[in-house]
């Protein structure tokens, strides 16, 4: 017997029937738009031409997502067996946490994912847990010296009484539990820390007496700036030392280590791909783990089982050699009741990743993956040779000052220039998603991944709560992906003979994220002006030709709606999913396109945004009650304002100058269009009815306003 087995997702026949009963359906709309082509010379023949190339690419989007819903499969792990089989006869674990900035990734969280880890199910002595500071601020490194202090209380506080979740914060917001002994004195232990830490944060510094308790704070002088200092690797427990790497019960403690890598002007840092490859090669001076768990700062533990669970895909005795890393959903525990800003991607997480998995080519996000440490140092598959997981860690006889030097060296910025670090080894430099091209790296020398759904969430984390933020995070994803798809780890030719075509054509429907910015864009305007211009687009309700377009706008959509609840949401859900689709594609897609292709063409150069992690209380009070965010000059709010007042003012002219008429033969556009201008509510309410600080700035309403009645003038002229 195995530790995990696979299971295929119930209904495939079901479904697969019915996703080739859609693509006869988007065939016979290709044949329609060919055989009822305006004439040459008709002032509608480019409108239609327009529809015909958008739902062209409409139907390749959709065949791309279908592949992955064609071959979903799951994984289910036993520790049990793990236990029986090995015991306490298991690997070493380094699991690397990346923090950039203090001020927009507040310390007291970044301590809160650090404590989280500290506490798993494990034994101490082969777990070490890393921190890198690319913003390389004493205010982190004092947070975690805090942290290193109160952890001697909380992990075994943890493990005495099971606490879950992990996470101290997290813990005690929690108001649905029991409180076990000691409960009232490690809280309040945590709060004094978390003062303490807030209150230096607060005064933008450290003061003297607390920087005489550790020899750290030498690092840090007057020439040592974010973009400018040293490296820095403070070891801050040493799991190896039975004196001061014991808790407050005399257990073992796990390793912990602050890592800030050097940097200087003149050398590229390359993002976090570069912090994630110092942390790779630190790691292996000091505690060279053969399990690598990666995590963002505000993802926290939420299950101490988590990596027994994963060790069972790694140590399985006839799969297990094939598999280079596992990767966790990323779950969001602050998501509003009906998902305002369609953040908890619940059919993303478990439906359409679990379909790469069912192909062996999960894709690596960036954060929640556990990594075979030889592969993500560029190890190619062999089938003749089998993996062994080491049981030890290898650590020699060097003190803490010795390994903190050694450390150094390969955190400085030479030591990987002119290397295969960041081409062949490591996370690969270059790309706004590196994650996701490093994991087709990966998968490409052979190797396979698993995307594991485990019952209890492996980790929580926090998704943007509001409109600006969201859209800023899926602009720097987008441009990524489109990165990828034009650069030569595109899965259809780097992929070719190494990758299922299933797999090829799964990846592509995220690398496309660009693209179909521009199709959508086509709609969303080319409808209005149709209806102003009185220019039918679709066949008339008697006409049979109404039979496909209706079957594939009604049934894609059920079958969508039952997707999200099936998954865990509800109507609204889906509401709000379909429309941040639109404002997405309308705006972060396509900024994201065009700032990819300005790049690409050396016309502006890379940059990496950190999205921040703290708002006000204002802002949080309104994302409760989920009414949408648009306090900002963001340009990007200027375009989807304009084509939401463009639906409008056009459904509204076209119903008092027709009256009705032209219902039948305008039927669908008429309903597109007020689609639109319902999913567009929360838009008008900030611009015409709201006087909170989240209305839409009147800056925003002129221009959006003014275009979009300069355009329907122009039309209605025309």
């Amino acid at each position: 017997m195995g530790l995990f087995e696979r299971t295929e997702a119930r209904g495939r026949l079901g479904f697969r029937v019915f996703s080739c009963s859609i693509f006869v359906a988007i065939f016979l709309i290709w044949i329609y738009r060919i055989l009822y082509m305006p004439a040459p010379g008709d002032k509608g023949r480019f409108v239609w031409f327009g529809m015909f190339m958008a739902e062209l690419f409409f139907a390749f989007f959709w065949i791309c997502t279908q592949s992955l819903r064609w071959n979903i499969a799951f994984f289910h792990p036993s520790k049990h067996a793990l236990s029986l089989r090995y015991g306490e006869n298991i690997p070493g674990v380094d699991i690397f946490i990346c923090t950039a900035d203090p001020m927009i990734e507040p310390p007291t969280m970044v301590i809160n994912t650090v404590l989280s880890v500290m506490s798993y199910n494990y034994p101490p002595q082969k777990l070490s847990v890393y921190l890198s500071d690319d913003g390389g601020c004493e205010l982190t490194f004092y947070a975690l010296l805090e942290a290193s202090k109160f952890s001697k209380i909380w992990i075994p506080f943890c493990k005495k009484y099971n606490i879950l979740p992990m996470s101290p914060q997290a813990y005690f917001d929690q108001l649905n539990h029991t409180f076990p002994p000691q409960f009232s004195l490690v809280k309040k232990q945590y709060e004094e820390m978390k003062e303490r830490i807030e209150s230096a944060v607060e005064k933008g510094s450290v003061s003297r007496d607390i920087k005489d308790e550790h020899k750290g704070f030498l690092e840090w002088n007057h020439n040592v700036t974010k973009r400018d200092h040293q490296p820095i690797v403070q070891i801050m427990i040493d799991g190896r030392d039975n004196e001061s790497g014991v808790d407050y019960d005399g257990n073992p403690m796990p390793t912990l280590v602050y890592q800030s890598r050097e940097k200087r002007p003149q050398f590229p840092h390359h993002f976090k791909a570069g912090a994630m490859n110092s942390l790779i090669r630190v790691s292996s001076v000091i505690s060279n783990g053969s399990i690598i768990l990666n995590l963002d700062c505000d993802m926290y533990a939420n299950d101490s089982d988590t990596l027994r669970d994963t060790l069972c895909f790694f140590m399985d005795e006839n799969r297990g050699h094939e598999i280079a890393f596992v990767q966790h959903p990323q779950v969001f525990n602050n998501n509003s009741i009906n998902d305002l800003y369609g953040n908890s991607f619940r059919v993303v997480r478990q439906l359409e990743q679990p379909g790469l998995s069912g192909y062996g080519s999960a894709a690596y996000l960036g954060t929640g993956c556990f990594h075979r440490r030889e592969t993500l140092c560029g190890k190619k598959y062999s089938a003749e040779t089998k993996l062994k997981l080491e049981t030890d860690n290898k650590r020699d006889g060097r003190s803490v000052h010795e390994l903190e030097e050694a450390s150094k060296l390969v955190a400085s910025c030479i030591y990987d220039k002119d290397t295969l670090w960041g081409k062949e080894m490591g996370l690969v430099y270059g790309c706004a998603v590196e994650d996701m091209t490093t994991g087709l790296t990966i998968i490409c020398r052979g190797w396979k991944s698993i995307y594991h759904v485990p019952k209890r969430e492996a980790f929580l984390g926090l998704a943007p709560v509001t409109l600006e933020i969201d859209l800023i995070q899926n602009k720097r994803w987008t441009e990524g992906l489109f990165q990828i798809l034009t650069s030569k780890y595109c899965p259809f030719t780097y992929g070719h003979g190494k990758m299922k075509l299933g797999a090829q054509i799964g990846y592509t429907a995220y690398l496309l994220w660009a693209p179909i910015s521009l199709p959508t864009l086509y709609y969303v305007i080319a409808i209005p002006i149709s209806l102003l211009l009185s220019i039918p687009l679709f066949p008339q309700m008697k006409s049979l030709w109404m039979i496909p377009f209706a079957y594939v706008f009604m049934f894609r959509n059920i079958y969508s709606i039952v997707e999200e609840i099936v998954c865990g949401g509800n109507i609204k859900s889906w509401w709000n999913l379909q429309r941040m689709h639109i404002f997405r594609r309308t705006s972060a897609n396509l900024f994201g396109l065009i700032d990819s292709i300005t790049k690409q063409l050396g016309l502006s150069q890379s940059s990496f945004s950190v999205t921040p992690k703290v708002v006000t209380d204002d802002i949080l009070k309104r994302y409760e009650q989920e009414i949408m965010e648009f306090g900002s000059s963001n340009f990007m709010f200027t375009i989807l304002a304009t084509l939401a007042m463009l639906n409008l003012i056009s459904l509204v002219i076209w119903a008092v100058i027709n009256n009705g008429l032209d219902m039948e033969l305008m039927i669908l556009q008429v309903v597109l269009c007020g689609i639109m201008v319902l999913l567009n509510l929360p838009v008008y309410q900030a611009m015409f009815f709201r006087s909170d600080d989240g209305r839409m700035p009147i800056d925003v309403v002129i221009k959006s306003v003014g275009l979009a009645s300069i355009v329907s003038c122009i039309m209605l002229k025309y």
